[in-house]
């Protein structure tokens, strides 16, 4: 058995309300974020000396981050791996933070991905210029990001008779989540969801088709957004505002397209038993699971990967345990109401902490009662193709 290292602890958290943010930039959202998220903890921009960046920001963000900041960091990480950088970098700082290296640890994420119109999802991936060795075998046949869900989608139902409602069933979960979050409704206000409510999985199986059998309500929105993240050494989180929430295990994995590769497989059933062994927890034991949801199809798959049912049992799984913050077994999952009714302005990892911390805190619109121990999982890059998986356990003190 592996004793549990509480070394390294979130204490300050913020998210940035709107997702739909006229007039501003990534970079003042990430400012705003960060000074909120220090004032959360009861820290000082002066504390900080660790500096966490997945380079959403101006360029070379993190020479560029801590000018504007105006700090010197002892340690600065820019690593960037898409929507699982934020669990990368919870990993790194709580390594640093034990190896000494820093103290205070400051992640930041800030985003225009609405505003900009971006077409994260159904543009093109190719561009313009040379082909690319890491997806000339992709590019010149149109694959887009959705069109490559849609494939695990496919797989998923081949291999192991998934159906479209049981992908929907995660849809209802975190919808019913949404509706108890003012800032998730706001949102869907915004950017002119109609009928904002609870929905059924009839409706979500009836709703736009948009890349076969992915419907419209399988799908995240395109929001603005971002946030932060403080995490701090054990003596720094004793002083803090709020109860610390302890990083007790992490893991970190990468996947990508071979020969015999099984398309339903994800980096994430590589990084979570680093995770879950790290920190002693089996997923059985598991309150609130924040898992990236970029579609159904990701969580079905994720859940599977971190352990909390076989390969190939998701559906069976979601049927049993509904998934909601009251359902009397199983975890709650994404409790803000996710990436499908809450926020994903792009790289949606930062949020899945910051949910993760008001759940272990007593603080969640749709708090699960007694909640300890929670996972915060990360997706980036394309699920069939070239991807990361970053899995975070945490725990209340």
């Amino acid at each position: 058995m592996v004793s549990q290292q509480r070394d390294a602890a979130i204490v300050g958290i913020h998210e940035y309300p709107l997702r739909k943010a006229p007039g501003m930039t990534p970079l003042h959202i990430k400012a705003e974020s960060a000074e909120r998220a220090l004032a959360d903890a009861g820290l000082k921009w002066s504390d900080v000396d660790g500096l966490y960046d997945a380079q959403d920001g101006p360029g070379m963000s993190g020479l560029s981050l801590a000018e504007y900041f105006g700090f010197k960091p002892n340690v600065i990480d820019t690593t960037a791996v898409g929507g699982s950088s934020y669990e990368f970098h919870a990993s790194h700082a709580k390594r640093d933070i034990a190896g000494g290296r820093c103290k205070v640890a400051l992640l930041t994420y800030g985003s225009t991905a609405h505003s900009d119109s971006r077409a994260i999802g159904t543009g093109g991936m190719g561009g313009v210029g040379p082909a690319s060795a890491m997806s000339n075998m992709q590019d010149p046949w149109g694959m887009t990001l959705i069109s490559n869900y849609a494939m695990v989608a496919h797989r998923h139902m081949h291999q192991y008779g998934t159906t479209s409602e049981d992908l929907a069933r995660i849809a209802v979960a975190t919808r019913a989540h949404a509706m108890r979050n003012p800032e998730a409704v706001k949102a869907m206000t915004d950017l002119l969801y109609e009928n904002i409510r609870e929905v059924t999985t009839e409706e979500v199986v009836n709703s736009r088709m948009v890349a076969d059998p992915l419907h419209l309500l399988d799908c995240c929105m395109v929001s603005d957004g971002g946030g932060a993240v403080v995490i701090a050494s054990r003596d720094v989180a004793r002083d803090c505002k709020k109860p610390p929430v302890w990083i007790l295990g992490a893991g970190e994995a990468t996947k990508y397209s071979e020969n015999g590769g099984d398309l339903t497989v994800s980096a994430g059933a590589q990084s979570a038993p680093r995770a879950f062994g790290q920190a002693d927890v089996r997923p059985d034991e598991i309150d609130v699971a924040m898992i990236y949801d970029s579609f159904t199809i990701t969580v079905m798959v994720m859940l599977e990967d971190l352990g909390f049912c076989k390969k190939g049992e998701g559906a069976a799984f979601v049927r049993e345990h509904g998934l909601r913050f009251d359902s009397p077994t199983g975890p709650a999952l994404n409790t803000d109401g996710g990436g499908l009714s809450s926020n994903h302005p792009g790289m949606r990892g930062i949020f899945l902490l910051l949910e993760a911390t008001r759940q272990l805190r007593g603080e969640s619109t749709s708090q699960r009662q007694g909640a300890k121990l929670a996972v915060a999982h990360g997706n980036g890059g394309m699920l069939a193709t070239s991807h990361t998986g970053g899995t975070i356990i945490l725990a209340r003190d």
